[in-house]
């Protein structure tokens, strides 16, 4: 018969990391501004991803279209 052992990682631990990476149940999805699909809340600007990646791209095309000065 073998010896009964104790598991590697406590089950107290497992438990409190389960919990720790289940999204907030009770937390409202957010709207992205333009598109109105959700986001993920650490946005801060209040665009989605693909949103703030179209932002970026026409702020950097307009950077390069600048008109040199005389």
């Amino acid at each position: 018969m073998k010896p009964k052992t104790e598991p590697v990682v406590p089950e107290a631990m497992l438990q409190a990391a389960r919990v720790a990476a289940e999204p907030d149940r009770f937390q409202k999805p957010k709207k992205c501004t333009v598109c109105s699909e959700e986001y993920s809340t650490g946005a801060q600007d209040g665009l989605c991803w693909v949103c703030r990646r179209l932002k970026l791209s026409a702020w950097k095309d307009a950077d390069s279209q600048m008109p040199a000065s005389d």
